[in-house]
């Protein structure tokens, strides 16, 4: 094998070792989607078409219901809505579990504050690739700012929840600063 091919073999193998972040990429358009959803304990149906009417949304894929690092995720982004709020934001979670957990999720762990939403066939999940790779049953923790023109703005995956308000909040203030654009 001619020396000038290793550094290439080398590159392709780091690749491979790498973790898979799957998300979708800044600028795509994000999918539609309806679906029923929770706030504090009443069930409605989410549109994202609808929800974009009024401002961005930061959409966020947690794996489930009640887990440890899901509860502290909920936590963070009950205690940030008043900031999303102010940006002129909706924030709505999403995982596979049924309406009835996430009727009591939405009350005990979002703080009635926000919403969240159920996919228990895990189509909207697949349609953001946010699937969890080590478990194709739940979905990755992803979280995305989408703007009203529907495209994506910003995305962020890492099954840490400690980041996730942090980053979407900082891309939604340099959106606004920048003019919304």
């Amino acid at each position: 094998m001619p020396i000038k091919k290793l550094p290439a073999l080398a590159l392709a193998a780091a690749m491979l070792a790498l973790p898979a972040f799957a998300s979708l990429n800044v600028g795509d358009k994000a999918p539609e989607f309806t679906t029923q959803a929770s706030l504090g304990g009443k069930v409605f149906n989410f549109t994202l078409g609808d929800a974009l009417k009024n401002g961005p949304v930061v959409l966020y894929f947690y794996p489930a219901a009640f887990t440890t690092g899901c509860t502290i995720e909920a936590h963070d982004f009950a205690e940030a809505t008043e900031q999303y709020k102010a940006l002129g934001a909706t924030v709505i979670g999403i995982s596979h579990d049924n309406i009835g957990t996430l009727n009591k999720f939405s009350v005990s762990e979002c703080r009635s504050k926000f919403a969240v939403a159920a996919d228990p066939d895990e189509t909207i999940i697949k349609a953001y690739d946010a699937v969890l790779a080590k478990k194709p049953e739940y979905s990755d923790r992803t979280s995305y700012v989408i703007t009203p023109d529907g495209k994506i703005l910003y995305t962020y995956t890492d099954l840490k929840p400690d980041h996730h308000v942090e980053n979407t909040l900082a891309a939604l203030k340099a959106w606004k600063a920048n003019g919304g654009k």
